[in-house]
C-alpha cells in the first residue's frame, strides 16, 4: 500500500470536514423547505444499543449524551401533544390524538440505548424509574419497563442502593405491591452507605401499606436522596399533592356537615358566607379547588392535576 504524504492527509481531512458541513447545511435547508411530519419523530432506525456501542467505539459516552437528549426531547414533545392535542407540533403535521398505550413509544428504547452506551448514566435510570412507571398522561404507564431499566443498572452497579430504592418506589406507587416494595427497601437499607431510614421505610410499608402517611414518608425519603434537581422537584410536587388530598378531606368534611345541617348542597361562596370557610380555598399551587355536586376536587387547571391514585393498604403479616 502506497504511503500518503502529510499534505495529502491534511487535504483529505479538510475535504471531509467541508463535505460534512455541507451535508449538515443541506439537511437544515431541506427541513426548512419540507418540514417533517409526526412520523419522523416516532422513528428510531437503530434500536440495538450493543450494535451502536460497537459502531461508536471510543465515543460511546458522547453518543450516550446524544440519545439522552433525544429521550428528553421525545418525552417533552409527546407530553406537549398530550397537553395540547389540537396544536400542530410542526408546520404541515396533522394533529394526532394521544393514546395512553403509545403516548411515549420511544422512551424506553432511547433510555435503553443511552444506558447501554454508558452503563453508569445515573440520571437516565432514575428518570426512567419515574416517567416509565408514571401513569398516562404524565408517563408511559409501564412500571415493568421502569423496573427492567433499574435492574439493568443494578447489574452494572450492584451496590447502588438508590436503584433498589427506586425499584421499591415503582412497586409501591405504580404497582401497589407493598410487600415487594418493602423487600426492595430492606435490600437497599442493608447495603453499605445506605441511609438508616430505608429500613424504617421497609417496616412502615409492610405494616401500613398504601396509607397517606407512608406515602408521604416515601416521597420525603426520595426528596432527601435525590441527586438531581428534577427528581427532587418531582418529589416536592408529590408532597404538595398529598397536602392537597389532606385539605380536600378536610373541606369535604365541612361540605358534608353543612349539607346535613341545612339540607342543601353548598358551593364555596355559600360556605364562606356562612363562615364555615374563611375564604375561597386554594390548593398548594395557588389554584382554587372545585366543588361540584357536593364533591371537592382538584381543578384540572392546577399543576397538581391529576391527583395520585391512592392505593389501598394491605393487612400486616400475621
Amino acid at each position: 500500500m502506497t504511503a500518503r504524504s502529510p499534505a495529502a492527509v491534511v487535504a483529505t481531512a479538510a475535504l471531509v470536514a467541508v463535505l460534512l458541513a455541507s451535508a449538515v447545511e443541506l439537511q437544515a435547508a431541506r427541513e426548512r423547505a419540507f418540514p417533517p411530519g409526526d412520523a419522523t419523530e416516532e422513528s428510531l432506525y437503530l434500536r440495538s444499543g450493543l450494535g451502536l456501542r460497537r459502531l461508536t467505539g471510543a465515543y460511546n459516552t458522547l453518543f450516550a449524551d446524544v440519545y439522552w437528549i433525544r429521550a428528553i426531547q421525545h418525552y417533552g414533545g409527546s407530553k406537549q401533544r398530550i397537553d395540547h392535542p389540537g396544536t400542530l407540533p410542526r408546520p404541515g403535521a396533522a394533529p394526532r390524538p394521544p393514546i395512553a398505550g403509545d403516548a411515549y413509544p420511544l422512551l424506553y428504547p432511547l433510555l435503553d440505548i443511552t444506558t447501554t452506551l454508558d452503563p453508569r448514566f445515573n440520571i437516565a435510570y432514575r428518570f426512567g424509574a419515574v416517567y416509565l412507571g408514571e401513569p398516562y398522561p404524565r408517563g408511559a404507564g409501564r412500571p415493568d419497563l421502569a423496573i427492567a431499566l433499574l435492574e439493568k443498572g443494578l447489574r452494572e452497579q450492584p451496590g447502588k442502593w438508590q436503584y433498589m430504592e427506586d425499584i421499591g418506589f415503582v412497586h409501591y406507587w405504580f404497582r401497589h405491591d407493598f410487600r415487594t416494595a418493602a423487600t426492595w427497601f430492606q435490600k437497599a437499607g442493608d447495603l453499605p452507605g445506605a441511609p438508616w431510614w430505608l429500613r424504617s421505610m421497609a417496616a412502615t410499608t409492610v405494616a401500613q401499606g398504601g396509607d397517606r402517611q407512608s406515602s408521604r414518608a416515601m416521597w420525603l425519603a426520595i426528596r432527601q436522596s435525590a441527586e438531581i434537581d428534577w427528581l427532587r422537584q418531582d418529589a416536592e410536587r408529590r408532597l404538595r399533592q398529598l397536602d392537597a388530598l389532606d385539605t380536600i378531606d378536610a373541606l369535604q368534611g365541612a361540605v358534608d356537615d353543612y349539607a346535613r345541617r341545612t339540607g342543601q348542597t353548598p358551593d364555596f361562596p355559600a360556605l364562606v358566607r356562612a363562615r364555615v370557610l374563611p375564604g375561597y380555598p386554594l390548593d398548594p399551587s395557588g389554584t382554587p379547588y372545585e366543588l361540584i355536586d357536593g364533591r371537592v376536587r382538584l381543578s384540572k387547571s392546577s399543576s397538581l392535576w391529576p391527583p395520585p391514585e391512592e392505593p389501598r393498604g394491605v393487612a400486616p403479616p400475621s
